[in-house]
């Protein structure tokens, strides 16, 4: 028999509702870009579809960020980093959140986003917004799959003299990366890919050291879906992750 995952916080069970309400996550049979087969699907590409859901994707992220930080009194930033292109949005919407939940700590914040090719008139540069040097920066975006672009994302703050304070993404899977190609480029074995392995969030949280935070992970989603009442798509997605969750 199946053990009911607990509700999670009110600011959680907002925004999975308003995910399912609006189609950003539904459940099926999907091949993913790993080639493994998921019984749920993620996208946040459809977060822009109404006012509504950018309020409540914005309250999210500045719910999660404000219950974190009193359980992190060293987790401070100056800036809040949106890579191109989702983050552009993310960036601002949730400075503009935070701030009206707390004018006083939050009203000083800056937000920034990078333009993907540098300008070479006008303002000129690469950056439009609060200059990043000596700053402690967050970089706000949507999910961290692989870790490339987070990285880029942090190899650029590092260029232009900003600290990394953190991290914050929509989701996380909790889901083990893929096992890494062969030397001639051949994919690994089925018996290779079900071993141990750690997340992207959490290779990045080891690697940098700083927090890396989500709005919601799977286990969270397991837990909505058992107050739903949606036994078979909670066993076929807690199967899915006693496959493929991380070992982090």
């Amino acid at each position: 028999m199946s053990t009911i995952t607990p509700a999670p916080p009110s600011y959680k069970h907002a925004f999975l509702t308003a995910c399912l309400d609006a189609n950003v996550l539904t459940f099926g049979t999907y091949t993913l870009k790993s080639g493994r087969v998921s019984p749920y699907f993620f996208n946040a590409g459809l977060f822009l579809h109404s006012g509504h859901l950018v309020n409540a994707i914005a309250e999210a992220y500045a719910s999660a960020l404000i219950a974190y930080t009193p359980t992190g009194p060293s987790f401070d930033f100056d800036v809040i980093f949106g890579p191109a292109m989702k983050g552009i949005t993310l960036c601002a919407t949730v400075l503009g959140e935070l701030t009206r939940k707390d004018p006083a700590r939050y009203g000083g914040i800056g937000c920034t986003f990078n333009r993907k090719t540098e300008k070479s008139y006008g303002d000129g540069g690469l950056l439009v917004g609060a200059p990043l040097k000596g700053k402690r920066v967050l970089i706000i975006d949507d999910v961290l799959t692989a870790g490339t672009a987070i990285r880029e994302a942090i190899t650029l703050i590092l260029a232009q003299g900003g600290t990394l304070a953190g991290i914050i993404v929509a989701f996380d899977r909790m889901e083990k990366m893929p096992a890494p190609l062969g030397p001639g480029g051949e994919k690994a074995s089925p018996e290779e890919e079900v071993e141990p392995r750690m997340s992207a969030i959490g290779q990045v949280r080891k690697e940098f050291g700083v927090p890396v935070l989500s709005i919601v992970d799977l286990d969270d989603v397991l837990g909505v879906l058992g107050h739903m009442g949606s036994q078979a798509e909670m066993e076929r997605v807690g199967e899915y992750k006693r496959i493929w969750g991380a070992s982090n």
